[in-house]
């Protein structure tokens, strides 16, 4: 057997049994099925993308405090999210399987975009994003890493590529604050290369017919882009794609500790609203720097 074949095997086993799994596994709603002994088995295909086919550069990972962190990710390149897949790898890479994170990911993956790699990611540690999760998964002593501009983050135009962009989802920021956790960003270049998303159309589209468009399925997918990417070529909707092999660099930023916590804190929908946009600037600067030093002259986009 080939090593290529020997990465790969684990993840089509994985697969397999993700997607015949029942329905009430795997669902996401439960911190009980993340596996360490199926993350060590998946390894090193997570290295061979990210190393081989990205050529990955990280760094910062030295700015990752002992104990419960937040990081907070703006990610790029379409619903393979590379960068995201590359700032997993590196956790484990750096801090094994034993130290206990959760990833929140969109609901609706489960539902219809691509629940068997949704299931699969369970083992990885990924649940649902909702609330309750997040807080169950802090109340244990886990970590959290969140992308809060979801999908449309990753499918921004390749125009606003350099801009941070975190939805205004300002949920993050309340937990942060309730659980005394800090923030630690996570930032990227290269990831948008992977997928060249040309413009996104869904208020065009809503537009045409509010509140009537017969989304498939009858879920909203709160993005319609426009994109050249594999296997597609030109494609339009939040189709899975295959990343185009780009250079990837990603980074984690120094953690941000905010003046006060606690639940009044976290009440406090102007201080909530302060935080928020303390990271989200925080962010955009060490963006701006990084893409200064992949790229060189003047930030644009």
């Amino acid at each position: 057997m080939t090593d290529w074949q020997n990465r790969f095997r684990p993840f089509c086993e994985l697969a397999q049994q993700a997607a015949i799994a029942p329905p009430d596994k795997l669902s996401g709603l439960s911190l009980d099925e993340r596996s360490p002994e199926n993350i060590e088995r998946l390894l090193p295909l997570l290295e061979w993308v990210t190393n081989t086919y990205f050529h990955t550069q990280t760094d910062g990972w030295e700015h990752i405090p002992d104990g419960q962190v937040m990081l907070i990710g703006s990610h790029n390149g379409g619903l393979a999210a590379p960068d995201t897949l590359a700032m997993t790898y590196e956790w484990f890479h750096q801090f094994g399987t034993e130290r206990l994170i959760y990833a929140l990911m969109d609901s609706r993956m489960w539902q219809i975009i691509m629940p068997a790699v949704a299931r699969m990611g369970v083992h990885m540690g990924a649940i649902r994003a909702e609330p309750r999760m997040a807080i169950a998964a802090l109340k244990r002593g886990a970590s959290l890493a969140i992308y809060p501009g979801g999908a449309k983050d990753v499918f921004r135009p390749y125009a606003l590529r350099h801009r941070i962009f975190l939805n205004g989802n300002q949920g993050f920021v309340k937990l942060a604050l309730a659980h005394e956790v800090p923030i630690v960003p996570m930032i990227s270049h290269g990831a948008h290369e992977t997928l060249i998303v040309l413009a996104e159309i869904y208020d065009n589209i809503k537009a045409i017919a509010p509140g009537q468009i017969p989304w498939l399925f009858g879920i909203d997918p709160s993005v319609f882009p426009i994109y050249l990417g594999w296997p597609w070529g030109l494609a339009i909707g939040p189709l899975p794609n295959i990343p185009f092999p780009r250079p990837i660099h990603t980074r984690i930023c120094p953690p941000i500790w905010f003046e006060r916590y606690g639940e009044a804190a976290a009440r406090d929908r102007a201080y909530v609203d302060q935080c928020y946009r303390l990271v989200e600037r925080t962010m955009q600067q060490h963006l701006d720097q990084l893409v200064v030093e992949c790229e060189g002259g003047r930030v644009t986009g």
